[in-house]
């Protein structure tokens, strides 16, 4: 199973494989900087280097890098737009110095200018992306943009809209969908049964393609189905709960994929809470 949570580089990229490896993981998500400051520390040669090394020698099956949460793609503002157009180009050459193959990015929203062009946004902003010398130049790099809860004018927490993007791009092959259980659940996507997480999946195949679906953000929720609000749970305490985490995590049509957990780091004060998720994950994998 490709398991492994997000994890802090405070002690540097190389730090990270570290912790990944003490948690006995086959996965990993990180920040290639602070997420959420525009200004992107340089990544050094021995930095980029020392962080490819660690990897190769690790058990690592997919790192991931999340892009900074400050980016706008959908942005009715031509400022904001256009440095959030930027920011994404240097995360992907970020990627490329790193090493890494997977790079998920948030939409953002359309602040009122309507789904129709925020959605046009999107698309024009990732062409721009995928033509841009760093994504041509990083050519296993495949990028994928996450669904939302739906928040206020967020954009992608419908199916529809993710669909709707991806047909909209002139050059899709190298671009995917990052699934958060968390996000999908919020949005009023049913993932607590076996058969609510089957239609589920049949509406994003869909709308989607099962086949963009490159990494699953396997995460609880605090608020109910429907709510339209972000705030992650431990796994099993919040509203999606153990039987449908279990379903999702032994699904056939997710079961071979990257699940990154994105869980709270705090647990009943415990300093172990990841691995505390992570065991539990691994208690209901079903092997074969």
């Amino acid at each position: 199973m490709r398991l492994g949570c997000h994890l802090s580089i405070a002690k540097g990229f190389a730090a990270a494989v570290d912790e990944a490896a003490s948690l006995d993981t086959t996965a990993l998500q990180l920040f290639s900087h602070n997420a959420s400051t525009w200004r992107m520390k340089d990544i050094t040669a021995a930095a980029a280097a020392g962080f490819r090394e660690r990897v190769r020698a690790s058990p690592l099956e997919a790192v991931v890098v999340h892009t900074m949460y400050l980016l706008n793609l959908a942005s009715p503002d031509d400022d904001l737009y256009e440095k959030s157009v930027a920011a994404l180009v240097e995360e992907v050459e970020r990627a490329r110095l790193l090493g890494v193959d997977l790079l998920v990015t948030h939409l953002g929203s359309h602040r009122g200018s309507g789904v129709e062009v925020g959605v046009a946004r999107i698309a024009s902003a990732l062409d721009r992306v995928v033509a841009s010398g760093p994504f041509r130049r990083h050519r296993r790099l495949t990028l994928l943009f996450e669904n939302t809860a739906g928040a206020g004018s967020s954009l992608g927490g419908d199916f529809a809209e993710l669909g709707e993007i991806l047909r909209s791009l002139e050059k899709p092959g190298r671009v995917g969908v990052c699934l958060d259980t968390c996000h999908a659940l919020a949005f009023g996507y049913e993932l607590r049964s076996r058969d609510g997480i089957a239609k589920t999946l049949r509406d994003f195949d869909r709308e989607v393609g099962l086949a963009r679906l490159a990494v699953v953000h396997l995460n609880d929720s605090v608020f109910p189905k429907g709510s339209h609000r972000d705030r992650h749970e431990h796994l099993g305490r919040g509203a999606i709960g153990r039987e449908g985490l279990s379903l999702l995590v032994n699904h056939p049509s997710l079961r071979d994929l990257p699940f990154l957990l994105e869980t709270p780091k705090d647990l009943d004060g415990r300093p172990d809470a990841d691995r505390v998720n992570l065991d539990l994950v691994r208690s209901w994998r079903h092997d074969g």
